[in-house]
Protein backbone atom coordinates (compact mmCIF):
# COMPACT_ATOMS: atom_id res chain seq x y z
CA UNK A 1 0.00 0.00 0.00
CA UNK A 2 1.74 3.64 -1.44
CA UNK A 3 1.91 6.23 1.30
CA UNK A 4 1.64 8.91 -0.88
CA UNK A 5 0.53 9.78 -4.27
CA UNK A 6 0.99 12.26 -7.04
CA UNK A 7 -2.30 12.94 -9.06
CA UNK A 8 -1.13 12.43 -12.91
CA UNK A 9 -2.86 12.64 -16.48
CA UNK A 10 -4.25 9.19 -15.86
CA UNK A 11 -5.84 9.54 -12.49
CA UNK A 12 -9.64 10.06 -13.08
CA UNK A 13 -11.21 9.18 -9.26
CA UNK A 14 -10.51 9.64 -5.92
CA UNK A 15 -12.53 8.00 -3.30
CA UNK A 16 -12.36 8.48 0.08
CA UNK A 17 -12.31 5.31 2.40
CA UNK A 18 -12.26 4.35 6.33
CA UNK A 19 -9.56 5.13 8.26
CA UNK A 20 -8.08 7.78 6.08
CA UNK A 21 -7.29 5.71 3.64
CA UNK A 22 -8.56 6.57 -0.50
CA UNK A 23 -9.01 4.17 -3.21
CA UNK A 24 -7.69 5.75 -6.63
CA UNK A 25 -8.86 5.00 -9.90
CA UNK A 26 -6.39 5.48 -12.81
CA UNK A 27 -6.79 4.71 -16.65
CA UNK A 28 -5.72 1.38 -16.30
CA UNK A 29 -5.38 0.43 -11.80
CA UNK A 30 -6.96 0.62 -9.22
CA UNK A 31 -5.55 1.26 -5.24
CA UNK A 32 -5.31 1.56 -2.48
CA UNK A 33 -2.88 4.41 -0.20
CA UNK A 34 -2.53 5.68 3.32
CA UNK A 35 -3.67 8.73 3.17
CA UNK A 36 -6.57 11.01 3.12
CA UNK A 37 -8.28 12.46 -0.22
CA UNK A 38 -7.79 15.88 0.74
CA UNK A 39 -4.27 15.15 2.01
CA UNK A 40 -3.42 13.31 -1.75
CA UNK A 41 -5.13 16.58 -3.42
CA UNK A 42 -2.28 19.11 -1.08
CA UNK A 43 -0.01 16.83 -1.58
CA UNK A 44 0.04 16.98 -5.62
CA UNK A 45 -0.94 21.30 -5.63
CA UNK A 46 2.37 21.02 -3.74
CA UNK A 47 3.99 18.73 -6.00
CA UNK A 48 3.23 21.15 -9.09
CA UNK A 49 4.58 24.06 -7.56
CA UNK A 50 0.87 25.33 -5.44
CA UNK A 51 -0.70 23.90 -2.41
CA UNK A 52 -4.65 22.99 -2.07
CA UNK A 53 -5.96 26.32 -0.38
CA UNK A 54 -3.64 28.11 -3.23
CA UNK A 55 -5.56 26.83 -5.90
CA UNK A 56 -8.69 26.52 -4.07
CA UNK A 57 -8.70 30.45 -3.64
CA UNK A 58 -7.29 30.93 -7.41
CA UNK A 59 -9.99 28.79 -8.68
CA UNK A 60 -12.42 30.95 -6.50
CA UNK A 61 -10.64 34.39 -8.08
CA UNK A 62 -11.52 32.78 -11.61
CA UNK A 63 -14.91 31.38 -11.21
CA UNK A 64 -16.28 33.63 -8.48
CA UNK A 65 -18.07 30.63 -6.38
CA UNK A 66 -16.93 28.93 -3.12
CA UNK A 67 -18.86 26.12 -2.69
CA UNK A 68 -17.30 22.54 -3.33
CA UNK A 69 -14.46 24.63 -5.55
CA UNK A 70 -13.14 22.80 -8.01
CA UNK A 71 -9.65 22.65 -8.42
CA UNK A 72 -6.14 23.16 -10.64
CA UNK A 73 -4.11 20.36 -9.87
CA UNK A 74 -1.80 21.22 -12.95
CA UNK A 75 -2.94 24.09 -15.29
CA UNK A 76 -0.18 22.97 -17.82
CA UNK A 77 -2.04 19.78 -18.56
CA UNK A 78 -5.35 21.18 -17.52
CA UNK A 79 -5.18 18.52 -14.62
CA UNK A 80 -9.03 19.77 -12.91
CA UNK A 81 -10.50 18.25 -10.43
CA UNK A 82 -13.81 18.68 -8.79
CA UNK A 83 -15.50 16.81 -4.97
CA UNK A 84 -19.07 15.25 -5.17
CA UNK A 85 -19.47 17.07 -1.18
CA UNK A 86 -17.45 18.94 1.56
CA UNK A 87 -14.06 18.69 0.72
CA UNK A 88 -14.40 17.42 4.52
CA UNK A 89 -16.58 15.28 4.20
CA UNK A 90 -15.47 11.25 5.06
CA UNK A 91 -17.03 10.30 1.84
CA UNK A 92 -15.77 12.97 -0.33
CA UNK A 93 -14.83 11.45 -3.86
CA UNK A 94 -12.91 13.33 -6.22
CA UNK A 95 -13.44 13.79 -10.04
CA UNK A 96 -10.71 14.70 -13.15
CA UNK A 97 -13.73 16.54 -15.00
CA UNK A 98 -11.43 15.93 -18.49
CA UNK A 99 -11.42 12.24 -17.86
CA UNK A 100 -15.65 12.33 -17.62
CA UNK A 101 -17.06 11.01 -21.41
CA UNK A 102 -20.75 10.79 -19.71
CA UNK A 103 -22.68 10.78 -17.04
CA UNK A 104 -26.18 9.92 -16.20
CA UNK A 105 -29.17 9.77 -13.94
CA UNK A 106 -28.83 6.71 -11.28
CA UNK A 107 -30.95 5.34 -8.97
CA UNK A 108 -31.85 6.61 -5.92
CA UNK A 109 -29.94 9.74 -6.08
CA UNK A 110 -26.90 8.77 -7.46
CA UNK A 111 -25.23 9.74 -10.81
CA UNK A 112 -23.46 7.09 -13.12
CA UNK A 113 -20.15 8.24 -14.62
CA UNK A 114 -18.53 7.00 -17.53
CA UNK A 115 -14.85 8.02 -18.08
CA UNK A 116 -13.11 7.82 -21.71
CA UNK A 117 -11.58 5.17 -21.09
CA UNK A 118 -14.80 3.16 -20.20
CA UNK A 119 -15.02 2.62 -16.86
CA UNK A 120 -18.15 3.19 -15.27
CA UNK A 121 -18.52 4.52 -11.53
CA UNK A 122 -21.65 5.59 -9.17
CA UNK A 123 -21.39 8.43 -7.45
CA UNK A 124 -23.85 9.43 -4.71
CA UNK A 125 -24.77 12.56 -5.65
CA UNK A 126 -27.93 13.79 -7.48
CA UNK A 127 -27.90 14.07 -11.58
CA UNK A 128 -28.50 17.86 -11.47
CA UNK A 129 -25.95 18.75 -8.30
CA UNK A 130 -23.25 16.50 -9.99
CA UNK A 131 -24.32 18.64 -13.61
CA UNK A 132 -23.74 21.73 -11.61
CA UNK A 133 -20.02 20.50 -10.01
CA UNK A 134 -19.09 19.65 -14.21
CA UNK A 135 -20.07 22.70 -15.29
CA UNK A 136 -18.53 24.60 -12.49
CA UNK A 137 -15.04 22.85 -13.15
CA UNK A 138 -15.91 23.01 -16.95
CA UNK A 139 -15.60 26.59 -16.41
CA UNK A 140 -12.89 26.73 -14.63
CA UNK A 141 -11.13 24.82 -17.38
CA UNK A 142 -12.56 26.93 -20.08
CA UNK A 143 -11.32 30.40 -18.47
CA UNK A 144 -8.41 29.42 -17.50
CA UNK A 145 -7.38 28.27 -21.10
CA UNK A 146 -8.73 31.72 -22.04
CA UNK A 147 -6.52 33.34 -19.95
CA UNK A 148 -3.29 31.31 -21.00
CA UNK A 149 -3.93 32.10 -24.37
CA UNK A 150 -4.09 35.97 -23.61
CA UNK A 151 -7.52 36.36 -24.98
CA UNK A 152 -8.95 37.56 -21.46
Amino acid sequence: MKKEYEINEGTLAIISLEDGKSKILEDNKDYVVSCKSYDILDHSCRYFGSSYQGRKDGAKSIIGSSYKMPIIVEEERDIIFFPTSSPDDKECIWLAVNKINNFSKGQFNTTKIIFDNGIELIVPLSYRSFENQVYRASRLSYLLNLRKSNKC
